[in-house]
């Protein structure tokens, strides 16, 4: 007994001496070295023009990205959840693969495919339409390394839900998009927007695959993550300081969002 309450205590002060060491030492130095200056100077630094262009960039990636992956999560997550078929078991592993490739052979994947000298290059080269080094490229990274998100998400729901009130719509008359705006949409909303959520917070974060495929120019193609490390590596430390505290504030309000929709979520599988 008495062994057992050793183990148990050595065991939460070690797993909170790690959680010390590896994040919140590193955040309250961060935090630090960002307001000592004083709010002036952290309101200064955040709002140069370099900093505006770069947060208007990252915003705009999340539009265009976000729905895309929306309507592609939720289109194969009902395709793999509602159909057995072959070949399906490959394309599962084809949706994880974002979770197990570096973003940095993302950025030079992209770079062979849709560079001027690469599969693709015709696009550029001959329509003049240029896309790795500019917003598209980054789209794409974006696009490629947020895949997974929604349909990981969506798709347990929708093997939760089975097909029954479907059948039982479509039984009644309902046509496919009656019976997927009425029943199935409301059934996944939670997993939806967890996985909205998600797709959000890694695609403001995205550093990895964004540097590989953007020309890193202030005002046309470098975003917040890209800024940050663009200002460290220029010496002005305490200006990458206060972009970080920035991109850390996002991400506490999506870990905040995520904590509730959690809640809301087990309590409404409760209720069902």
């Amino acid at each position: 007994m008495r062994s057992s309450g050793w183990v148990r205590y050595f065991t939460r002060y070690a797993v909170l001496a790690y959680l010390a060491v590896m994040l919140i030492v590193p955040v309250t130095v961060i935090l630090w070295r960002t307001f000592r200056p004083g709010l002036a100077q952290f309101y200064a630094w955040i709002s140069t023009p370099a900093a505006i262009s770069a947060l208007q960039l990252s915003l705009k990636v999340v539009a265009i990205v976000l729905p895309l992956n929306v309507i592609f999560g939720v289109t194969i997550s009902l395709l793999l959840a509602r159909n057995r078929f072959r070949g399906r078991a490959l394309l599962q592993a084809i949706i994880d693969l974002p979770f197990a490739v570096s973003p940095i052979i993302v950025g030079v994947a992209l770079i062979l495919l849709w560079g001027s000298a690469g599969a693709f290059g015709f696009i550029e080269n001959n329509l003049g339409f240029q896309i790795i080094f500019g917003l598209p490229g980054i789209v794409l990274a974006s696009i490629f390394v947020t895949l997974p998100f929604v349909v990981r998400e969506v798709q347990p729901v929708l093997h939760e839900l089975g097909t029954e009130q479907e059948q039982a719509a479509a039984t009644l008359g309902s046509s496919w998009w009656q019976t997927f705006w009425r029943i199935t949409l409301p059934s996944i909303r939670w997993g939806l927007t967890y996985g909205i959520v998600l797709t959000t917070a890694r695609t403001l974060g995205e550093f990895g695959a964004v540097i590989m495929v953007s020309s890193n120019l202030p005002g046309e193609s470098q975003t917040l993550t890209l800024l940050v490390n663009d200002r460290y590596n220029r010496g002005a430390e305490y200006g990458a300081y206060a972009l970080s505290t920035l991109l850390m504030g996002v991400a506490v309000a999506f870990l905040i969002v995520k904590t509730i929709l959690l809640v809301r979520r087990a309590r409404a599988a409760r209720q069902a």
